[in-house]
């Protein structure tokens, strides 16, 4: 799975990673490093914390469908 930024965000995440790295580690990267390194992350973690958020949706889900019954039930004795 490719995650694909508009322009905009990956200019704005490069951005965040060069001001962090700045701020923290007092380095600076160049636009072609920073690229690299979100590169990196979108081909790394991304994929990992889409497929995390699925389950999590999932998981919510199930809970509210194994409830369904108990919530819609029609007593048929009323």
């Amino acid at each position: 799975m490719k995650i694909a930024l508009s322009d905009d965000r990956r200019t704005e995440c490069r951005d965040r990673l060069q001001s962090l790295f700045r701020e923290k580690f007092e380095e600076e990267l160049s636009d072609f490093r920073a690229t690299e390194i979100l590169d990196l992350f979108l081909v790394t973690l991304c994929p990992v914390v889409y497929n995390q958020a699925v389950q999590d949706v999932r998981s919510h889900f199930q809970v509210r469908l194994d409830d369904l019954e108990g919530e819609v039930y029609a007593d048929p004795e009323t």
